[in-house]
């Protein structure tokens, strides 16, 4: 599987490049990592001179991360000129100046100087000094031009990998055309003006239900600006699919019993008794009305079924367990219902009339046949003892 930028299924970059001549350096750390930089960017071709480590250096190996081919290829030569013989171009790379009648050029610039000769089939090479006293004046004096990066005059010295990266950089950029490896992904088409008038129909709608248009006088105005905000997020399709479903959730409580319903909990309780002793058994092809109904009902809680949502949510013991409140079970509406560990709790009034219990008995019978297990809890326990309500819960989970 491909690790953090490095795919192995995808083809190596084999284009013509400069070659990057490291001079004497110290460590094999530093190779290692100039290694990595070059491969990072389609250069392929490394030489050093005089390394003060033993070569092959498996410190080096280690800090390449990979780019064992271009180590593999590693050329070794005694002298700098020697390096340097069979290039038509050369880059002496430092950040000081060494006073010399040589025009200077920064990374972008040497990118663009070596372009052309690199498509005639030229060698240009980019050459490194040391990693404590960068490149000496007679070496300097064997290149072409200066190259040398606009960085802090205070503190102007970089890591030999660091400066190679730079100026690899620079050159894959100009030879890629600065083509970016990936891009946004279009998964959505851009929302139409139809789908963004019904969701700011629908957005106005339930922020006139909060009083949110006021003064009334503002209205107009506080209107546009809304929709102006939206507008200039050039929503997909999707991106208003998400935002509609927010306000539908914030506005009908579905993630909590929050408090603003039509009915208060007493009055949630008679519609409950109500439902219980009638025929509520639909057939598959009636969902849409059932799914209707569980909406409202868990927009308008009973008193015990808000007070043991919030302290499921609240008690670490159920977290992952997935309950969902007035949710479709089948033909049923269940108070609450974990699909994941296939336990229902139904939370039985403490006056049940004869007809609702029959009616609970046949939901209860139903959803066991169905391999749900059905925990009762009497709504009084739940007010009077959380604390028990929630160990018979675990229990039932344990």
């Amino acid at each position: 599987m491909p690790g953090a930028g490095t795919d192995k299924t995808k083809d190596w970059i084999e284009e013509p490049g400069p070659v990057v001549i490291l001079v004497e350096p110290q460590l094999g750390e530093n190779i290692g990592a100039a290694a990595r930089a070059m491969a990072n960017f389609g250069l392929s071709r490394l030489r050093l001179v005089r390394p003060r480590q033993p070569w092959p250096n498996d410190r080096a190996r280690i800090m390449a991360s990979g780019a064992d081919r271009i180590l593999d290829g590693v050329a070794l030569y005694d002298s700098l000129e020697g390096a340097i013989a069979d290039c038509s171009f050369v880059l002496a790379t430092t950040a000081r100046a060494h006073d010399q009648a040589k025009p200077v050029v920064g990374p972008a610039e040497a990118a663009a100087l070596a372009a052309p000769r690199i498509a005639a089939g030229e060698t240009v090479g980019v050459v490194f000094g040391r990693e404590r006293n960068g490149l000496e004046n007679d070496e300097v004096a064997l290149a072409d031009r200066i190259v040398t990066l606009p960085v802090n005059p205070a503190f102007a010295s970089l890591n030999l990998a660091q400066a190679v990266v730079i100026v690899a950089y620079e050159w894959f950029k100009l030879a890629s055309g600065a083509k970016l490896p990936f891009v946004m992904p279009a998964k959505s088409a851009p929302a139409p003006k139809q789908q963004l008038l019904a969701f700011f129909a629908s957005l106005e709608r339930e922020l006139e239900k909060v009083e949110f248009f006021r003064p009334p006088d503002k209205r107009e105005t506080m209107q546009i600006n809304l929709r102006n905000i939206v507008t200039r997020m050039a929503p997909s399709q999707q991106d208003i699919q998400t935002l509609h479903g927010v306000i539908m959730a914030i506005a009908e409580g579905r993630k909590g019993p929050a408090r603003g319903g039509v009915l208060d909990g007493p009055e949630a309780e008679i519609l409950r008794a109500l439902l219980a002793e009638q025929d509520t058994v639909r057939g598959p092809k009636e969902r849409g009305p059932m799914r209707g109904l569980a909406r409202f009902l868990r927009r308008n809680p009973t008193e015990a079924e808000r007070a043991l949502w919030q302290a499921l949510v609240n008690d670490r013991r159920f977290a992952g367990c997935g309950f969902k409140r007035q949710t479709p079970v089948g033909q049923h509406i269940c108070d609450f219902v974990s699909f994941p560990l296939r336990l229902v709790i139904d939370v039985v009034p403490a006056d049940e009339t004869a007809a609702a219990a029959a009616a609970r008995g046949q939901k209860r019978a139903w959803l066991e046949a169905h391999n749900y297990k059905v925990l009762g809890i009497i709504a009084g326990d739940i007010e009077s003892d959380m604390a028990a309500a929630l160990e018979r819960i675990g229990g039932a989970i344990g």
